[in-house]
């Protein structure tokens, strides 16, 4: 065996910290992952969720094709929203393609 072999001692002496800092970047990435992408996105889900379930008849609504109506009715038991265009003009959606609100601004014009 060689002299430089024999002084590097190996894993037994080592410090246990050193497992920990060789750990502390990934866990770091992990977190900035958590807060700065995954919690925001559950956040906007669930919003989004509510906004769904407190949908009523008369709302004023965008679809996620851009389409501008109003909600005729709401068939929560197939998931279904039929929203009115134009006057006697009704379209099905799935209730989940429905994006937002309509802003009062442009339901006015």
């Amino acid at each position: 065996m060689t002299e430089a072999f024999a002084q590097t001692g190996g894993g037994q002496g080592a410090a246990p910290a050193a497992g920990i800092m060789n750990m502390l970047p990934i866990v770091l990435i992990v977190l900035v992952f958590y807060f700065f992408i995954i919690r925001p996105q559950s956040k906007k889900a669930k919003d989004h969720r509510e906004f769904l379930g407190a949908l009523k008849r008369g709302d004023k609504v965008v679809t996620a094709s851009g389409i501008l109506g109003s909600v005729a009715a709401i068939d929560d038991a197939k998931g279904i929203v039929t929203v009115e265009i134009a006057k006697d003009t009704q379209v099905k959606f799935l209730k989940s393609q429905i994006s937002s609100y309509q802003k009062v601004e442009e339901s006015a014009k």
